[in-house]
């Protein structure tokens, strides 16, 4: 197995210290907001032996597994990453598998730059996500039942609000949901700045369950994307619950430390909260507009203390171990890629001992144990 070198993100909405705390080492007061464990080209992790993307290029069967590289390609089918939200991130959706590949020929059937901002699908995959929470975690995830919503923004008081709580209260709830997202971000930009200026001063007069839209405001003054919030659920991970996003489901990350991985992809579709662009019909055309319970995951353990994150995808699978004092080797040892993460005290990988935040890229076949005092997750695919 090998030791995996990292890169940190720098993005904007970071943490400046939940990462370097993890790590151990000093804040350089920038943000540092996502460490990626993995192959992708945007910032592949370094092995002794090279790159890993390169690595796996070289000989994607040895290092894959003939099962893997038969059901995904010759490429890892899934990115780690720790994830730091100091500020929101996006209000974003992700398309599912045949939007993806429909999405990404169309533009380049179009010529539109891979690297142009306006380009809506950098390759043609989904991008199912899992994060899990390492410190409280706070989200949006999926909408809110209409009339749910209608009396949240109520209880604001607004007047510009109304027309859109008449729409919650009028329609079926595929068509209300529809129509409320689709005027959020349709409307004049003046209009509905001056909107969330004064439900921004409401919720934070009213505070309790308003609280989270006032601090999304704070960081976003003015922008739509703060309404649309309003028509999301809420919700507070505790340290080792989960959130499964799949394709469709509106959402964000708001602040906390977590893990999280998700299918090789970097499509992202805005809804707001960003300055980067927003395409409102193509949008409208990704999101489930279907109310939803957010579904905290909590691990089922197996015997072997093997602490599963159930989904229903098979390009990565989550898993955690906690070793007490003591414990006695486990044997990981698959016919599967996995990456091994510590997060927590120190953890054994065959000759190599873990510090949280470090971790190891163990090719398919590889003897593997691990022993120690701390908490390990895992990562691999259901091959």
């Amino acid at each position: 197995m090998d030791r995996l070198s990292n890169t940190v993100r720098p993005y904007a909405w970071g943490s400046t210290t939940a990462i370097p705390e993890l790590l151990g080492v000093e804040p350089t007061g920038e943000p540092q907001a996502e460490m990626w464990m993995g192959a992708h080209p945007g910032a592949p992790s370094r092995l002794e032996r090279g790159p890993l993307n390169e690595v796996i290029a070289a000989a994607p069967e040895a290092e894959l597994g003939p099962e893997a590289v038969a059901k995904f390609g010759p490429r890892l089918p899934f990115l780690l990453k720790l994830l730091a939200a100091g500020a929101p991130l996006s209000l974003q959706v992700h398309p599912d598998l045949a939007q993806a590949k429909e999405g990404y020929e169309d533009e380049e059937r179009r010529g539109v730059p891979v690297d142009a901002p306006h380009r809506n699908y950098k390759d043609a995959n989904h991008k199912p996500e899992l994060i899990c929470a390492l410190t409280p975690f706070d989200g949006l995830c999926g909408f809110r039942d209409p009339d749910d919503t209608a009396r949240l923004l109520e209880g604001l008081d607004v007047n510009s609000l109304k027309p859109y709580v008449d729409l919650l209260h009028a329609h079926p709830e595929e068509a209300a949901l529809r129509e409320v997202l689709t005027a959020v971000l349709s409307a004049d930009r003046d209009e509905m700045a001056a909107t969330v200026t004064e439900a921004a001063a409401a919720a934070e007069r009213i505070g309790g369950h308003y609280e989270p839209y006032a601090r999304i405001a704070h960081d976003y003054p003015g922008d739509p994307g703060v309404i649309a919030a309003m028509l999301l659920n809420h919700v507070r991970l505790q340290p080792g619950e989960a959130l499964f996003l799949g394709a469709g489901v509106p959402h964000a990350y708001l602040n906390g430390l977590g893990v999280e991985i998700m299918a090789n992809s970097d499509n992202v579709l805005r809804c707001g909260l960003t300055p980067k662009h927003v395409d409102v019909p193509e949008l409208l055309r990704i999101v489930r507009f279907q109310a939803t319970d957010p579904g905290v995951l909590r691990p089922e353990a197996d015997p072997d203390g093997e602490e599963v994150y159930e989904t229903p995808i098979d390009e990565f699978r989550l898993s955690r171990f906690v070793l007490p004092t003591g414990s006695t080797p486990r044997d990981l040892t698959a016919r599967t890629p996995q990456i091994l993460l510590c997060t927590a005290g120190n953890v054994h990988t065959g000759e190599l001992e873990l510090a949280p935040g470090e971790s190891v890229f163990v090719p398919a076949g590889e003897k593997t144990e691990i022993s120690g005092n701390g908490t390990l997750f895992r990562a691999t695919v259901v091959a």
